[in-house]
């Protein structure tokens, strides 16, 4: 029978690393959110959107020849991200432009481009 080399046969519990985990874990709903993120930007297409978006601030016409979809296949993951708070969007005239909505999805997409092209 094979042991499995990463199962810990002590049975002694580092109080210290334990309550210092547990004192700075979020609730519940915290990690509900991220994973609702995470599930969100986990669709191709999306992924595409968010590229294009992290190049540059893009109409829906502009995303969809970039993309090759219909501009209602676009606006429909649009508002979805926008509802999300993904992406947001600005007025100009008759045309609504399209960006990332911060930093931090800025560099969230930006590190994991990054990391998945560092492991091919």
């Amino acid at each position: 029978m094979s042991r499995n080399e990463f199962t810990c046969d002590c049975n002694i519990i580092h109080e210290e690393v334990v309550n210092k985990v547990l004192q700075k874990t979020p609730n519940e709903d915290i990690f509900n959110h991220l994973a609702d993120l995470f599930k969100l930007i986990g669709d191709t297409t999306r992924c595409r959107i968010l590229f294009a978006l992290d190049e540059s601030e893009m109409c829906v016409c502009d995303l969809a020849n970039v993309l090759n979809m219909t501009k209602s296949s676009i606006s429909h993951q649009l508002a979805v991200l926008r509802r999300s708070g993904v992406v947001k969007c600005r007025r100009s005239g008759k045309e609504v432009y399209y960006t990332l909505d911060d930093e931090h999805i800025v560099k969230l997409f930006e590190i994991g481009l990054e990391h998945i092209k560092h492991k091919s």
